[in-house]
């Protein structure tokens, strides 16, 4: 019994010795070649890039002609089909959203009547490449079977490459920031450490548009679209070691 707790108390003093050599050895300044000397700084890019792909959303509706007959909603999407195709856009870039109707006039008797007064709206996405085309496309259409008009969304068809791109400047420029900062202290830059990318996306642009259904006063007007490009930012946080 004696002897296992001799050696227990022969145990518990060899931790603590190893303990305490562990700190002393933290505790001791680190020798200079053990130090890693480094350098933060933080690297940007950006881009004005203009959109070329527009998503734009155009809501048809029925209405009475000049001989009070309704207007069909199978002749008004005929007549956009046809002037799509006159612009030579893509089958892809043209898809119907969504198709809704109402009876203005509900209260009235007859299946006849109820019928004339029925009129359905059906809404339609069009991917243009050029704002320039959307006012194209109304000169093709009757502004009174347009009820709204919209820029739903908008992108480029290869911002992802140039956003990979800007990556790249944004680290060549923290790169180059550091070179500077390190050259007026003559001291070396030496390779990189670190590097966290930021992702800041980019900031929408302005947009205005105005409904074509405010436009209806006014036969030959068209709607006032315009917005300014897209502006597309990167930024990297780099740490680099001095030689």
């Amino acid at each position: 019994m004696l002897k296992r707790s001799f050696l227990s108390i022969i145990a518990v003093a060899l931790a603590g010795y190893a303990m305490a050599q562990s700190n002393d050895q933290d505790s001791k300044p680190k020798k200079e070649d053990d130090v890693v000397r480094k350098i933060e700084v933080y690297g940007s890019a950006e881009r004005e890039v203009t959109p070329d792909e527009i998503h734009f959303t155009i809501t048809l509706k029925e209405y009475q002609g000049s001989d009070n007959k309704k207007v069909s909603i199978d002749k008004l999407e005929r007549d956009l089909y046809d002037a799509v195709g006159k612009m030579g856009i893509d089958k892809e870039d043209f898809q119907v959203m969504d198709v809704a109707g109402y009876n203005y006039d509900w209260y009235r008797k007859g299946k006849k009547q109820e019928r004339e007064n029925f009129q359905a709206t059906k809404q339609y996405n069009i991917t243009f490449k050029d704002l320039n085309e959307i006012n194209k496309l109304f000169e093709y259409l009757d502004p009174k079977s347009i009820q709204s008009t919209d820029i739903s969304g908008y992108s480029h068809s290869d911002i992802d490459k140039i956003n990979n791109d800007l990556k790249i400047e944004a680290l060549k420029n923290a790169r180059q920031k550091a070179a500077s900062l390190l050259g007026g202290i003559d001291e070396k830059l030496g390779e990189v450490i670190e590097v966290q990318e930021i992702d800041n996306g980019y900031q929408p642009p302005v947009m205005y548009a105005r409904s074509m259904a405010m436009a209806q006063s006014d036969a030959d007007s068209q709607p006032q679209i315009d917005f300014k490009k897209m502006e597309l930012k990167a930024q990297v946080r780099t740490v680099f070691r001095i030689l």
